[in-house]
């Protein structure tokens, strides 16, 4: 089994209208707003700091994170925080301007 593959396909962020998000993991789909989708790279970006994830490697070595207003939790070990990260900073940067 090549964990580098059940990464890649792990965790994907997708745009299913506007300012409404499709958080996709293993086990389902995660419908988010706009301001969910802040919140969630708020997280990741204080959970991935370098003394945060020392933390987290010495301690349990897994994160439960709850998402979209608490109405999900998510089991991240650390290559998947990681993984979701960089989701996360890809979509921020590939933003795509809308007319309205």
């Amino acid at each position: 089994m090549n964990l580098e593959t059940n990464i890649q396909n792990s965790y994907q962020i997708r745009q299913s209208t506007f300012c409404k998000y499709v958080l996709v993991t293993p086990n389902k789909e995660i419908q988010l707003t706009f301001p969910q989708m802040l919140e969630l790279r708020r997280k990741i970006n204080g959970l991935t700091t370098i003394n945060t994830l020392n933390k987290i490697i010495n301690n349990e070595n897994f994160v439960l994170l709850f998402v979209a207003d608490k109405q999900h939790l998510i089991f991240l070990e650390i290559p998947q925080l990681l993984k979701l990260k960089e989701e996360i900073a890809l979509f921020f940067l590939d933003f795509k301007p809308v007319l309205v």
